[in-house]
């Protein structure tokens, strides 16, 4: 099972490339793990819609699929322009007001966000991904500010605005956002992604009103702000907030420069790692399959550099959304991640990091059984969980070999669908309800022995439902 079995997960945005639910089905049969809903586009019917359609094909493969609600934030954007087009040069000086609702032509644009409470003089601020360099040189009224552009180029309707120096002060959940926090509470989603992380108190403002909606979403610290990345203490501050990161490669790139990209993902994967925390690395990954029907041998670099890194899941963004291949781009992701996990090793963390209070008994138990697995060549790991904690710290000791979880909670096993080498099954509970489904799925087939091998070798890792020491016993079965 292990040469078949795809240790890092696949994430895939939903959009109208993808919308129906047989296409919703082909991915997931494909190899998709997790779907991530945009709220940055789309509408709430669409969303019930999806969502329907997404746990109905996670129901026919018969495993856990995560369902990710990824919030807009303050990501600030043009309104509509006249003729969806504005040419620009080199020493025009734009206006950017909150309160122009209709674009006449001119160059006084409508923009949706008060600029003018945030931003100060000489601040630069980037249009169209960066496409367009402007500066703050002037605030002129309670609703506008003034810009200087610096190179030639175009605008166009709904281009997004990027701040890297502004501080938004720890006000980057925006009234939609919290109609969308609402209405995903309703939905149950197994992670909420806040956009625009600056500080660890931005995770701990959401958390609270998560709690307060009833809502046992796991929070993703999206990092693409130069205030996240700011200094390592931060980064690290967040990661220990967060249930898990998504390395935002496309917002950060801009805000904080192209070069620093790679690095900051290195970063945060060993982070996630060492504090037991899911991490995504998300945008361009195979980005020319929009087009094309093959990637590019850079964007397989990509994605294979992410594997052997160790990161728990690498996502498709346009590529599934809006683009003309999104269930080849799904099939080339996971032979990418296959081959790769199948012919090196993954990277060793470093152990610069501070101790994780609270969580050594777990961590030393969790340690022993992916080294005891990875002597014994065992078949697989099987891991009785009821919180999903055992799991998240045995998959951050990143072993060579699958694991299966086993939960009596439907939303431990979603949360689990997307961390690193886990097939996360619903069972009622019982004391050997791990063992009993290794045994069920060798069965069917879905588990084998090695070739010549009656016997699957399992390492078992469990605790008593009786007590409240958590996990405590070790097990090595043959099945």
């Amino acid at each position: 099972m292990s040469k078949l079995f795809k240790r890092t997960k696949i994430l895939a945005t939903i959009g109208p490339a993808v919308m129906s639910e047989e296409k919703i089905t082909e991915l997931i049969m494909a190899g998709v793990n997790g779907c991530r809903l945009n709220f940055s586009h789309g509408n709430y019917l669409e969303r019930d819609q999806q969502i329907s359609w997404i746990r109905q094909a996670s129901a026919k493969k018969g495993r856990a699929v995560s369902i990710l609600q990824d919030l807009q934030g303050p990501k600030i954007r043009l309104g509509e322009l006249k003729n969806n087009r504005l040419d620009v040069k080199t020493g025009d000086v734009l206006t950017l007001d909150y309160n122009i609702k209709e674009h006449d032509g001119s160059k006084a644009l409508p923009v949706q966000y008060n600029l003018a409470e945030k931003v100060k003089l000489g601040e630069p601020l980037y249009i169209f991904d960066g496409k367009i360099k402007t500066k703050v040189v002037e605030i002129s009224s309670k609703t506008a500010i003034k810009v200087e552009v610096e190179n030639d180029g175009v605008l166009m309707s709904k281009k997004g605005l990027n701040l890297p120096d502004t501080d938004f002060g720890g006000d980057i959940i925006t009234e939609k956002d919290m109609a969308d926090i609402e209405f995903g509470a309703s939905r149950d989603f197994d992670y909420v992604a806040l956009s625009f992380v600056q500080s660890a108190s931005d995770i701990d403002k959401l958390r609270q009103i998560l709690l307060s909606h009833g809502s046992s979403a796991q929070i993703i610290a999206k990092i693409e702000t130069k205030k996240a990345i700011e200094t390592d203490k931060n980064l690290e501050e967040i990661v220990k907030a967060s249930d898990g990161i998504m390395v935002a490669r496309g917002d950060m790139a801009v805000e904080a420069g192209a070069e620093v990209v790679p690095i900051v993902q290195r970063k945060l994967i060993a982070l996630c790692r060492h504090y037991s925390k899911l991490c995504i690395v998300a945008t361009q990954m195979m980005g020319s399959m929009v087009d094309n029907p093959e990637p590019t041998r850079a964007e397989v670099s990509d994605v294979a550099n992410a594997v052997i890194q160790g990161v728990d899941a690498v996502m498709l963004s346009d590529e599934t959304a809006n683009g003309k291949y999104p269930l080849e781009a799904v099939k080339e992701m996971k032979k990418v991640i296959l081959y790769t996990q199948n012919n090196t090793k993954i990277a060793p963390v470093e152990k610069d990091f501070e101790p994780v209070s609270g969580s050594l008994n777990y961590d030393a138990i969790s340690f022993a059984v992916a080294r005891l697995a990875e002597r014994l060549n065992a078949d697989v790991i099987v891991c009785q969980t009821a919180s999903g904690a055992t799991a998240e710290t045995l998959a951050a000791q990143r072993p060579n070999v699958p694991i299966i979880s086993v939960t009596s909670n439907s939303r431990v096993a979603s949360q689990l669908a997307l961390t690193y080498a886990n097939a996360a099954f619903v069972r009622p509970y019982s004391e050997d309800y791990g063992v009993d489904l290794a045994r069920e799925l060798k069965n069917s087939g879905y588990l084998k022995p090695k070739e010549g091998e009656k016997e699957l070798l399992a390492v078992v890792i469990s605790g008593s439902k009786s007590k409240a020491s958590g996990t405590d016993t070790i097990k090595i079965r043959n099945i």
